[in-house]
């Protein structure tokens, strides 16, 4: 169609949330940052004359995804990335006031590790959305783009998550992690400080969200705020909360964000490992949602000089995340690790790895690379 352009590249970036996990969902508040590592889509026409269909392919993952666009009809080799592709084709479909009859090709790639807790999922439906929507001169506002990329991975997981991945994805800045008021979606980005380094570090054991009990987690937050006669637990105090860990886990959650933030920005280091301490055991103790493996390398990181350490995103796996001297991270990341694959089995001391990250810009158009889609 002549609104199409010739080619389209959009990156969307993974984040690593600092503090505040399963709070999104109840109107609270969380501090992620978007990172170095993204997921980019190329979009490209095929040939004129070519029959009308979409087809997709990743470079990281086997198969191949094809929507005639004339009967929407789909085949999925792509297994679960495949999934996503779809979902954002039909979701920027309805959105569109025309269809989409022309053939295109849709490389995927990321660096963003999957099934880590660092948003792969989000980062990849963000990046579909919007090369989706820029190839197709769809305007959407960052908002826009966040809810509707939100919408894609539900659909595409079948999982009820919150809204912080999408946001910290489409509103990354460098040199800033970013405070979310669910309550309100403000994202007010916070200055990052140079004598502060990230670290994360893969725990080699994997998780998908719908084989979790994520959405069970969320169904005893709502609840407990049905219970109390609110909205949400944003609302809740400590007091009315007490007996309910997981309730209580999300006010006190709430409380060390606003904490983490206010030590963040006087300097106050070793407070920020205390919050992120007290914040690891909630999500161990009350919301149940660590497990051996991320318990062990948050000892491990402490035990060998890092300021403060925790485990990042829904939990049930994936990657915790530290904070450490510049001019010691990387040692510190690295005793850590090695620690942890001593005891670890031969499956995760092969995948687990530790890498440092820094703050990046969110997500939008890149400029021209490879012309290639990566279809044959």
């Amino acid at each position: 169609m002549s609104s199409a352009k010739a080619l389209t590249h959009w990156r969307a970036p993974g984040r690593v949330n600092l503090i505040g996990d399963h709070t999104d969902y109840a109107q609270g508040l969380a501090l992620p940052l978007a990172i170095d590592r993204d997921c980019s889509i190329t979009v490209v026409p095929r040939p004129a004359g070519a029959k009308g269909s979409i087809r997709a392919v990743s470079k990281e993952f086997a198969g191949e995804v094809t929507i005639t666009t004339s009967t929407r009809a789909t085949t999925s080799g792509g297994e679960g990335w495949g999934r996503f592709v779809i979902a954002a084709v039909e979701l920027v479909q309805s959105l569109n006031s025309h269809p989409v009859n022309e053939a295109i090709d849709i490389t995927v790639s990321s660096t963003v590790p999957a099934g880590s807790g660092l948003s792969s999922s989000s980062a990849l439906s963000v990046a579909l959305v919007g090369a989706l929507a820029d190839y197709l001169s769809l305007p959407l506002s960052k908002s826009e783009l966040a809810k509707a990329a939100h919408q894609v991975e539900e659909r595409a997981t079948g999982v009820p998550s919150g809204l912080m991945d999408q946001l910290a994805s489409v509103n990354g800045e460098v040199d800033h992690a970013l405070l979310i008021d669910f309550a309100t979606e403000l994202v007010t980005p916070v200055k990052w400080p140079d004598d502060l380094a990230i670290i994360v570090i893969n725990s080699g054991l994997t998780r998908a969200l719908k084989d979790s009990e994520y959405a069970q987690r969320r169904e005893e937050v709502e609840n407990a705020a049905r219970q109390l006669g609110l909205d949400s637990l944003r609302l809740a105090t400590k007091k009315q909360v007490a007996d309910n860990p997981w309730a209580r886990h999300v006010v006190s959650e709430n409380e060390r964000v606003l904490a983490f933030v206010d030590a963040l920005q006087s300097g106050s280091y070793d407070d920020l490992g205390l919050i992120m301490g007290k914040s690891h055991a909630s999500l161990r103790d009350d919301f149940l949602v660590s497990t051996p493996e991320l318990n062990e390398l948050v000892a491990n990181l402490i035990s060998v000089g890092a300021i403060g350490a925790r485990l990042t995103g829904a939990g049930f796996g994936g990657c915790v995340v530290a904070l450490a001297k510049p001019d010691r991270a990387d040692e510190i990341a690295h005793e850590a690790l090695a620690q942890y694959r001593q005891g670890a089995s031969p499956a995760i001391r092969a995948s687990a790895h530790a890498f440092r990250v820094r703050s990046a810009s969110g997500a939008g158009p890149v400029g021209e690379r490879d012309n290639s889609s990566g279809l044959q």
